[in-house]
C-alpha cells in the first residue's frame, strides 16, 4: 500500500482506552487530531470506537457504531480537506482505517462512512463475517494475530512451540481460510497487512521473543507488509515500573527496531516522533 515504511496514528472515540491522550470526544477536537496527525507526518488515520485493551468491557456493536457514525465522516472530511491543501507537496491522500472486529461494523464503516482500510484485532477468529466482508467489498485488510477476547485473552498465552511459530502458523492459516473463501466467492483477495498483535494475549517476555522474531515472520510470509503496535503499551512500562504517560521514549526504541527488522507501519500514538524514526531509518538503510 505504501512503497516504504508509513505511520498510521490512533484516534480513539471511547472513553476508556488505555492512553488517555488518545482518547477524543467533540467534533473541534477530533479534527485538530486529524490535523495534527497528518501534519506531523501520517499517512493513515486509524479510529476506533470499542476498547480492545485487556481486560476492557465489552461494548455492543449498536454503540460502537453510533460512536462511528458520529465520527469517521468528520475524520474523513477532514482528511481530504488536509490533502487538497497539501496534496501539490507530494503527500500521498491520507487512508482513513477503521479499528473493529466486527464484521457489521466494518462493512457500514467502508460502504458507508468513508473509511477505506480494515482494522481487525481478531484476525478474523472473532466474526465469521468478517472475510466476506473483506472479500465482497475488496477492502484493504489488516489482519491481527489474538486469541479469545479483551475480557479473557491474558489467560490465554501458552505457546508450546513459542510465539513465533505461532503467529506465523495463525497467519498461514488465515490466509488460507480467506484465499479459500475468496475461490469460493469467485473475488479477488484484497491487499492484507500482517499485525504479530503485541499485547494481545501475550506475557511480557513474549512480547520481546516476538519483537525479536519480526526476521523469521518476514521471512516465512515476504509478501505481506508487517505493521507493528507497540505505543505506550504495557511491555514497555512495565519493564520500568512506570505507566503509559512515560512510555514514549521506550515506544521510539522499539519502532526503530521494528523498522530496521522489516516493518511497513508504524501504529502509534505520538506521530511526530514516528515519523522521525522512518525518516532515519531510511537515511540509515
Amino acid at each position: 500500500m505504501h512503497p516504504s515504511p508509513c505511520v498510521m496514528g490512533i484516534i480513539n472515540v471511547t472513553p476508556d482506552s488505555f492512553y488517555e491522550a488518545s482518547r477524543v470526544g467533540e467534533q473541534g477536537a477530533l479534527r485538530e487530531r486529524v490535523r495534527q496527525i497528518l501534519d506531523e507526518g501520517g499517512a493513515i488515520v486509524d479510529v476506533g470506537a470499542c476498547s480492545t485493551r485487556p481486560g476492557a468491557p465489552e461494548v455492543t456493536a449498536e454503540v460502537e457504531l453510533e460512536r462511528l457514525r458520529e465520527a469517521l465522516p468528520v475524520v474523513v472530511e477532514e482528511a481530504q480537506g488536509w490533502w487538497q491543501q497539501h496534496r501539490d507537496e507530494g503527500r500521498s491522500k491520507p487512508l482513513v482505517s477503521v479499528d473493529t472486529f466486527r464484521a457489521c461494523v466494518a462493512d457500514e464503516c467502508v460502504t458507508s462512512l468513508g473509511a477505506n482500510l480494515i482494522n481487525d484485532i481478531s484476525g478474523g477468529t472473532l466474526d465469521e463475517e468478517m472475510f466476506p466482508v473483506v472479500l465482497r467489498t475488496g477492502t484493504p485488510y489488516i489482519m491481527m494475530h489474538s486469541r479469545g477476547t479483551p475480557r479473557d485473552m491474558q489467560q490465554m498465552t501458552g505457546y508450546p512451540d513459542g510465539v513465533v511459530e505461532e503467529v506465523i502458523r495463525f497467519f498461514q492459516e488465515q490466509l488460507a481460510r480467506l484465499t479459500s473463501l475468496s475461490l469460493h466467492f469467485s473475488l479477488p483477495v484484497p491487499a492484507v497487512i500482517l499485525d504479530p498483535g503485541f499485547g494481545f494475549a501475550k506475557t511480557l517476555e513474549q512480547n520481546y521473543e516476538l519483537m525479536k522474531g519480526l526476521d523469521r515472520i518476514r521471512a516465512a510470509l515476504p509478501d505481506y507488509p508487517l505493521l507493528v503496535g507497540v505505543s505506550r503499551k504495557s511491555m514497555i512500562y512495565k519493564l520500568f515500573g512506570t505507566d503509559a504517560r512515560h512510555a514514549l521514549n521506550g515506544t521510539t526504541v522499539l519502532n526503530t527496531y521494528a523498522l530496521l527488522h522489516g516493518a511497513s507501519i508504524l501504529r502509534v500514538h505520538d506521530v511526530k516522533e514516528a515519523a522521525e524514526a522512518v525518516q532515519l531509518c531510511g537515511i540509515l538503510a
